[in-house]
């Protein structure tokens, strides 16, 4: 299944890049997203980085650009780069604040690094695990207000924390 739809994406990004009125570079960073996105559902990350590297280089569109930041983010968070992750998707969040799925990701982080560090048994680590919960439950919150039907997962531990709402936490 995941490899027709490939191949439907494919055809239709072909018929986009002819028939849409795009400049040859608004086309060339488009083709490097493209080919960016096959590589990434492939698994070959080292690839779609260096084609969303390039689309980068040439787009200018700042909404264009923050999904492509974006998907620098996922590519580092599955490979367990945390850090450049959050970078890459405070980026996109500043070019387009309507991303949930960043505001989400970011969360995610730091949910768990939190959990990670309750695993120590020391008062520096407990203090620094709440912190990392209250940012985690801060940008939840920004992504349930953008999409208030997604991230139910979110939404219950957010509850059953009592940080569902600012004035808790």
């Amino acid at each position: 299944m995941g490899n027709f739809i490939d191949k439907t994406f494919t055809v239709i990004a072909d018929i986009l890049l002819k028939v849409l009125p795009a400049s040859k570079q608004e086309k060339q960073a488009f083709s490097y997203y493209r080919a960016g996105m096959a590589a990434q559902s492939r698994g070959q990350y080292a690839e779609a980085l260096e084609n969303y590297y390039e689309a980068l280089q040439v787009e200018e569109d700042p909404y264009d650009r923050s999904y492509t930041l974006y998907n620098i983010g996922l590519i580092y968070g599955n490979n367990a780069k945390y850090t450049q992750a959050l970078e890459f998707y405070h980026q996109a969040l500043a070019l387009n604040t309507n991303l949930p799925q960043a505001l989400n990701n970011i969360a995610v982080i730091y949910h768990s690094q939190a959990l990670r560090a309750q695993t120590f048994d020391d008062d520096e680590y407990m203090e620094l695990s709440k912190e990392l919960f209250d940012k985690a439950a801060e940008y939840w919150r920004q992504a349930l207000k953008l999409a208030p039907d997604n991230y139910p997962g979110a939404r219950n531990w957010l509850k059953i924390t009592g940080r569902l709402t600012e004035t808790n936490s």
